[in-house]
């Protein structure tokens, strides 16, 4: 399995006995949704390794407790710290309406309200408090919220995001 075909699930942020159990801090608004997971892809070094699931359950309702088969010991665990957790893309439930997954989107034309035709949507940069759409318009880049309030529509067919940005926020790019 290739990361590309991936998801992200989680990260694993800690041990939580001494025998092998692991806290994840997962990468959802629905942690419930992970509780019937049989495997996971652990990320070492560049590959992703199937690890067999033996037991899950919500510890303090945003992390994940997980114990994988084989791992038994505490030294087995911290082996395991700080790897990322993947699952294949075909097992993430369809969204519909204006929900999405970030990975989705890519490719996309954002439309504004206003504005009109923006440019195609290259990414979504999570790696701040405020998550933002990175669109390409002719060469530039233009980073717009991600909100429920400014995006209209998902059309999955047409691929397109329909969006109304703040006013000023696009001219302030361009």
């Amino acid at each position: 399995m290739q990361k590309k075909d991936c998801f992200f699930v989680g990260k694993i942020v800690k041990k939580y006995s001494f025998k092998g159990e692991l806290l994840v801090k997962l990468d959802t608004d629905d942690p419930e949704e992970f509780l019937e997971m049989e495997s996971v892809f652990v990320e070492q070094g560049k590959n992703l390794i199937p690890f067999f699931i033996e037991s899950l359950s919500l510890h303090k309702s945003s992390l994940l407790r997980v114990k994988f088969e084989e791992v038994e010991t505490e030294a087995d665990a911290n082996q395991l710290l700080g790897s990322e957790l993947f699952m294949p893309l075909n097992l993430l439930p369809p969204l519909s309406g204006k929900k999405f997954y970030y990975h989705e989107i890519i490719g996309f034309e954002a439309i504004d309200v206003n504005f009109g035709r923006l440019g195609i949507v290259r990414g979504v940069n999570d790696t701040t408090a405020q998550h933002l759409f990175e669109i390409d318009h002719k060469g530039k880049e233009v980073l717009i919220p991600v909100n429920d309030d400014i995006i209209k529509n998902v059309d999955r067919e047409k691929k397109i995001l329909q969006l109304q940005a703040p006013e000023g926020l696009i001219e302030l790019y361009l």
